[in-house]
C-alpha cells in the first residue's frame, strides 16, 4: 500500500462532511476580502486538527502549518471568493445570498467559479493529512486566499509578511475546477494560465449637436475606430503560432441620441502568455488609440489606466512532468496533458515571492455523461455552462474526491513517507 493509499483511506469516512461543508459554502458566497464567514470556518477546523493557524493574512486570508518531522515543505493553495453574478443553477443549496455595494445597490453573489470546490477539497486533504501522520514526514502548509477574482488577494498576502509566518516552502501547487468531465485531471509543463490586463481608455473629442457633427470631435466613432484597429494587433501583428487575445468588452458614451459626447470610454482585456508578447501588446493598444486620436483631431491625448493585472501562471517543467507521472499512474485514463488555459490566475504571486518552484493543474467538474454527450453532438460549447456563467455548477461528486485525491497524490510525491 503506497502512502497515499494509506492517507486516502480515510476519505470514505470524511466524505459526507466534506459534502455538507460544501454545499453549505456554495449557499453561503463571500466576495473578495470580505470572506469572513468562510475564513472563520477554515481557520476554526484547521486548529481542531491540530494545524499552527495564522488568520487575517492579507485581510481575511487563513494559513495553517502541521509540522510532521524532518523533511519538505509543501504549501497548497485555494482561494476563497465568489463572484457578484445571481446564481441560475436551480439547485437546492444555490445561493440566494445579496450585498450592498458602495453605491447603496444590491448585487447577487455566488460561487460561479468553482473556489467553493478548491477550499472543500483542500479541506479535506488537511484533514485526511492530519490524520494519518505515520504516512508521510514533512510540514504542510494549507493556505487559503481571498480575492483572487481582482487579482488583489496574493498580492495583499505577500505584502502583509507572509515568508515571516510560514516556513519556506519547498514546493508550492494549486488546483482549479474547470468545465471538465467530472474525474479528469490535467496539467502541463510551461505556460498554463494567461497573463491579463485590464485596461480603461478615455477618448477625448468635443461635444455638440447631432446635427452638427461638422462642430464636433465624435468620441463614438473615434471609440469604433478604435475597436477596429485594436482587433488588427493579434492578426496581423503577432505570430500565427503566438496566442493572444484582445477584447473590447465596454463602451460608453453620451446619454442622448442628438448629443454628440465629449469624451468615450472604453474597458479593454488583454490575455497573453510571455513577457515578451505582453510588453508588444499593450505597447501596440497605446499606439493604436494614439494614433486614431490624432487621425480624429482628438481634443487632448487618451487616458489609458490599467484598472488590475495578473501574471502568467507558469509551471517548473521539473515539477509538472513529476506531477504528470503521478497523476497518470493513479488516474489513469482520466489524467492527460491540459491545453493551455486562456483564464488567469494570481496564485503564481505567492510561490514567485518565497522563491519556490510551483504548478498549477486543473480538474473536471462537468456530470461526465453530459459532457460525453454534448462532445459526440459537437454542442459543448453551446450546452456545458462554464467558469463565470450562472449556471455554473460542478456536480459534487466525483470533483470532490477527485480534488482531495490530486492535493494527496501531489503532496506525497515530495513528502518523506519513512515513518
Amino acid at each position: 500500500m503506497t502512502a497515499a493509499d494509506t492517507v486516502l483511506a480515510g476519505l470514505d469516512d470524511v466524505r459526507p462532511q466534506l459534502e455538507d461543508f460544501y454545499t453549505d459554502l456554495h449557499a453561503h458566497p463571500e466576495l473578495g476580502l470580505a470572506e469572513h464567514r468562510t475564513a472563520a470556518r477554515v481557520a476554526e477546523r484547521l486548529r481542531g486538527w491540530g494545524y499552527e493557524v495564522t488568520d487575517g493574512v492579507g485581510g481575511t486570508g487563513v494559513v495553517g502549518v502541521l509540522a510532521n518531522g524532518d523533511g519538505p515543505t509543501v504549501l497548497l493553495r485555494a482561494d476563497m471568493d465568489a463572484l457578484p453574478v445571481k446564481e441560475d443553477t436551480g439547485l437546492p443549496y444555490a445561493s440566494e445570498v445579496t450585498v450592498t455595494d458602495g453605491d447603496g445597490h444590491q448585487r447577487p453573489v455566488m460561487h460561479a467559479c468553482g473556489h467553493d470546490v478548491h477550499v472543500t477539497c483542500l479541506l479535506g486533504f488537511a484533514r485526511l493529512m492530519a490524520q494519518a501522520k505515520d504516512a508521510w514526514r514533512g510540514t504542510l502548509v494549507p493556505l487559503f486566499q481571498p480575492s483572487e477574482e481582482d487579482s488583489a488577494g496574493a498580492a495583499a498576502m505577500v505584502g502583509d509578511g507572509l515568508a515571516d509566518r510560514i516556513p519556506r516552502p519547498d514546493v508550492a501547487f494549486a488546483q482549479h475546477v474547470l468545465a471538465q468531465p467530472a474525474g479528469y485531471v490535467g496539467v502541463r509543463s510551461g505556460p498554463f494560465f494567461s497573463a491579463a490586463d485590464s485596461l480603461r481608455i478615455t477618448l477625448y473629442g468635443r461635444g455638440g449637436h447631432g446635427s452638427m457633427p461638422q462642430a464636433t470631435v465624435d468620441p463614438v466613432v473615434l471609440a469604433s475606430m478604435c475597436v477596429l484597429r485594436l482587433q488588427t494587433i493579434v492578426s496581423r501583428e503577432l505570430a500565427a503560432t503566438t496566442p493572444a487575445v484582445v477584447t473590447v468588452g465596454s463602451i460608453q458614451a453620451g446619454a442622448s441620441a442628438n448629443v454628440i459626447p465629449d469624451t468615450a470610454v472604453m474597458l479593454l482585456n488583454i490575455r497573453t502568455y510571455d513577457d515578451d508578447t505582453r510588453r508588444h501588446v499593450l505597447d501596440a493598444v497605446k499606439r493604436c488609440v494614439d494614433a486614431e486620436a490624432a487621425a480624429s483631431g482628438a481634443s487632448r491625448e487618451p487616458q489609458i489606466e490599467r484598472l488590475n493585472t495578473f501574471p502568467p501562471t507558469v509551471n517548473d517543467d521539473e515539477v509538472a512532468g513529476r506531477l504528470a507521472r503521478a497523476f497518470k499512474a493513479r488516474f489513469g485514463d482520466d489524467f492527460s496533458t491540459i491545453p493551455l488555459q486562456t483564464a488567469s490566475e494570481d496564485f503564481s504571486v505567492i510561490p514567485e515571492a518565497l522563491h519556490t518552484p510551483f504548478a498549477y493543474w486543473g480538474l473536471g467538474g462537468i456530470d461526465a455523461d453530459l459532457y460525453t454527450k454534448a462532445a459526440e453532438q459537437g454542442t459543448v460549447g453551446r450546452d456545458i455552462p462554464v467558469n463565470h456563467s450562472p449556471k455554473f455548477a460542478p456536480v459534487i461528486q466525483p470533483t470532490l474526491d477527485t480534488g482531495v485525491t490530486a492535493l494527496t497524490v501531489a503532496a506525497l510525491e515530495w513528502l518523506g513517507t519513512d515513518a
